[in-house]
C-alpha cells in the first residue's frame, strides 16, 4: 500500500474518533505522493473514522484537479451548472481501482494547492470563534505571537468558489510570508491545517485546539430531575403526531437523555433566543434541517403550528426538538438520527460559546438557499441515510 495512503488512513482515524472535532461524518483529509503526481483525499460521505485501505478515499492525478481551480469558464457558470460540472470533472481525475460510485472530497480542488498533508475539521472551540461575530479579532489576540499568523477566511458559498477565493487568499499569503499558511480558519465552516509531514499536521491540530480553548470556559449544566417514562412517551407521540399533521410524513421519534450541552442548555434564560437563531453550518442545514426548534409546551397543535410556520417561509421543517425540562427529541430515520443528534449538542454548546464573543454569526438566508440547492450535500445527506 502506497505511504501517502497509510498517511491518509492514520490522520484520518486519529482526527475522525473525536467527536469534539467532527461530527455527523464530516471534515476531510488529503495527503500527497512524495512525486507531486496524485493526491489521496477522503471520499465524500464517508466518516474519517471508518476510513481504511479498502473504502473511504479516491487518488486524484494531481494536475488534474488544479486545471479545475485554475479554468477561469467554471466561474463564469450559473451555480446550478458549475457545481454538476466541477463534481464530473473531479470524478474524472480519479485514477484508482476504487469499486462502487464513491466521489472524491467535494473540497478536492481546495486541497490540491495546499500543503503535502491536509486535516480540514469542525471542532467545537473552532466553531466557538467562526460563528461568533467577534470570532476574528478574538482569533487574531490569540494568536498575535506567531510568525506565520492563521488566515481568515470569510464566509464564501462552499464549493468551486470557495476554493478559488482561498486560492487567492493563500497566494496573497505567500507573497506577505513566503510560504502557505499552516492554518486556516473558515468562517461559519471550520478548520485547515496543512503541513509537510502527518506528525506536523497532527500536532498542528492540537495546537490549535488548545490555543483556542484556552479563553472558553466550558457550560456547566445544572442537576435535572429525570423525567418520568411517562412525560418522554407523552412528548414522543406529540412531536410524531405534530410532524405528521404538518409534513404528512411519519418519522419515528428518538429520546437521547443524559446529554451535558442539552442540560446546561436547558438552564438557560436565554434558550429560546439563541435557537431563534438560522442553522450556523452547513452540516446543521443538511442534516438537522436548521436549529432544534425550543419547546416550553410539548402538544401536537403547539409544534405543528410551528413546523408549518418554518415551511410556510420556504424554510425545512426542523428535525430536532428541545422540550424544557425533558431534553432533546429527534424526528428522522433510524439511521440519520443519531448524525442530527450529535450536530444538534455540538450547535448548542457552539451558540452558548458565542454569546461570550459577540454574539451567534449563523447563516444568511441567501447561504441557506445556496446550501439547500446544493448537490453535493444533497449527496452526502442521501449516503448518511444509506449507511447501515
Amino acid at each position: 500500500m502506497d505511504s501517502a495512503l497509510t498517511d491518509l488512513i492514520r490522520i484520518s482515524n486519529v482526527t475522525g474518533k473525536d467527536s469534539t472535532l467532527v461530527q455527523g461524518g464530516g471534515g476531510n483529509t488529503s495527503v500527497k505522493t512524495a512525486d507531486g503526481t496524485y493526491m489521496y483525499i477522503k471520499a465524500s460521505g464517508t466518516a474519517l473514522k471508518d476510513m481504511n485501505r479498502k473504502r473511504g478515499w479516491r487518488r486524484l492525478r494531481l494536475d488534474a484537479v488544479l486545471s479545475v481551480i485554475k479554468d477561469p469558464s467554471l466561474a463564469a457558470l450559473e451555480a446550478h451548472k458549475r457545481e454538476p460540472e466541477v463534481v464530473n470533472r473531479l470524478l474524472l481525475a480519479c485514477d484508482d481501482d476504487v469499486a462502487g460510485a464513491a466521489r472524491p472530497s467535494v473540497e478536492s480542488h481546495l486541497h490540491a494547492f495546499l500543503d503535502r498533508y491536509v486535516i480540514h475539521l469542525h471542532p467545537l472551540v473552532v466553531a466557538a470563534h467562526v460563528n461568533a461575530k467577534g470570532g476574528k479579532p478574538q482569533i487574531e489576540k490569540l494568536f498575535r505571537t506567531e510568525k506565520f499568523p492563521p488566515l481568515w477566511v470569510p464566509y464564501t458559498d462552499p464549493g468551486f468558489m470557495l476554493a478559488r477565493r482561498i486560492a487567492r487568499l493563500v497566494e496573497k499569503y505567500r507573497k506577505e510570508f513566503g510560504r502557505t499558511p499552516a492554518v486556516m480558519f473558515l468562517q461559519k465552516h471550520g478548520l485547515f491545517v496543512t503541513a509537510g509531514t502527518p506528525d506536523a499536521a497532527l500536532k498542528l491540530v492540537r495546537k490549535v485546539i488548545r490555543t483556542c480553548s484556552s479563553k472558553l470556559k466550558t457550560p456547566r449544566p445544572r442537576k435535572i430531575k429525570s423525567p418520568a417514562e411517562s412525560d418522554i412517551a407523552a412528548a414522543k407521540s406529540a412531536i410524531a403526531g405534530a410532524v405528521r399533521q404538518a409534513t404528512r410524513r411519519s418519522l419515528p421519534v428518538t429520546y437521547y437523555p443524559n446529554n451535558e450541552a442539552v442540560a446546561a442548555f436547558m438552564s438557560r434564560e436565554d434558550a429560546a433566543r439563541l435557537l431563534a437563531t438560522p442553522a450556523l453550518n452547513p452540516d446543521e442545514l443538511v442534516y438537522a434541517n436548521g436549529s432544534a426548534m425550543w419547546l416550553e409546551e410539548c402538544d401536537v397543535k403547539t409544534i405543528s403550528r410551528k413546523l408549518k410556520s418554518l415551511i410556510s417561509k420556504g424554510q425545512k421543517p426542523a428535525a430536532a426538538f428541545i422540550v424544557k425540562g425533558l431534553g432533546l427529541f429527534v424526528a428522522a430515520d433510524k439511521k440519520t438520527s443519531p448524525v442530527i443528534a450529535e450536530i444538534t449538542g455540538c450547535s448548542l454548546l457552539i451558540r452558548m460559546y458565542a454569546t461570550k464573543l459577540g454574539g451567534i454569526l449563523a447563516l444568511s438566508r441567501r447561504q441557506q438557499d445556496f446550501i439547500n440547492n446544493w448537490e453535493s450535500e444533497a449527496f452526502r445527506k442521501k449516503l448518511a441515510s444509506e449507511k447501515k
